[in-house]
């Protein structure tokens, strides 16, 4: 099967002054074909970062043919019932144009301290979520008894659109994996390499012919921070110093930075790794600088 390239665009940091400049870019997206909005997912911030799903609702509304995702949601800071329920919400007023991605988060998040959740626990949390929200939009009542999610004779209506809603999965440690393989129709790489995507992608497939399970070969992502212009610019600075807080790493970002070329070997590079669908996040300063990064973006998928 040949895969089909896609790319999206993503949002972490709010940039926007106001909505309306807000909209004007996401009208910029739909207009330029753009595949897919994907809105990071972070409840505590000190810079302004939009709840996710709220996000996807609203994006739907103003756009037609723009597909709506979250990269990804913490399923263990949630509950897996309402979730069940925004998602086919969404995906019923968007007429199916829900991508949505599920994962655990950072260890590092100030979410798990701010509600007094133990990380420890979150793998096993998500993994009752999913299962959960694998039901709920079924249709079918739902009774449930897990260490940590419990439910008695739940069911939502309407269900999604899509008769088997995407459960997108992120994280490359061997639990997500294991999870992947379990619940996921595709696979979205967060800080991996392409060199690391690759062997997560080895290890997903032999996971999944365990499981007598499989991921279209279609639905295998990355997420790519990128600027177009020098790498001196302060907006990249300022990025690589908040990525290493939030990750803990040492290594050097792993942002694309240049005129086009840089981005297109990375793109390449993802390829070869077995990935074919992306998320593009820009770096950018305000709403000026963002519609100009995009504008050089929507110019560089068309060359």
């Amino acid at each position: 099967m040949t895969r089909k390239r896609a790319f999206g665009i993503g949002l972490a940091e709010f940039p926007f002054a106001t909505a309306a400049g807000f909209w004007r870019w996401i009208d910029l997206c739909e207009q330029g074909g753009i595949d897919s909005f994907w809105q990071t997912d972070r409840l505590i911030s000190r810079a302004p970062i939009l709840e996710s799903l709220s996000a996807l609702a609203a994006v739907a509304g103003r756009t037609r043919r723009l597909k709506i995702g979250v990269n990804v949601l913490s399923l263990g800071l949630r509950d897996p019932l309402t979730v069940a329920k925004q998602c086919a919400t969404i995906d019923v007023l968007s007429e199916g144009r829900l991508l949505p991605g599920f994962g655990i988060g950072s260890k590092r998040a100030p979410e798990w301290a701010a509600l007094g959740r133990d990380f420890a626990a979150a793998g096993r949390r998500t993994d009752e979520a999913l299962e959960v929200i694998r039901r709920l939009w079924t249709g079918a009542p739902v009774t449930f008894a897990g260490r940590h999610v419990r439910l008695t004779e739940a069911r939502i209506a309407p269900v999604p659109v899509q008769a088997e809603l995407p459960m997108w999965i992120g994280g490359g440690s061997p639990a997500a994996i294991r999870r992947t393989a379990r619940f996921g129709t595709g696979w979205q790489a967060g800080p991996e390499t392409p060199a690391e995507a690759a062997a997560v992608i080895v290890a997903i497939r032999a996971a999944l012919a365990e499981a007598g399970r499989s991921i279209d070969p279609d639905h295998y992502g990355a997420g790519i921070a990128f600027r177009f212009g020098p790498a001196d610019a302060p907006v990249v600075a300022a990025a690589a110093e908040a990525y290493r807080a939030r990750t803990g790493r040492t290594d050097p970002p792993p942002f694309v930075v240049g005129e086009g070329d840089e981005l297109r070997e990375r793109v390449a590079a993802y390829e070869a790794a077995g990935v074919s669908k992306f998320i593009l996040r820009p770096l950018a300063t305000d709403e000026a600088d963002m519609l100009a990064q995009t504008r050089r973006l929507l110019a560089w998928l068309g060359g």
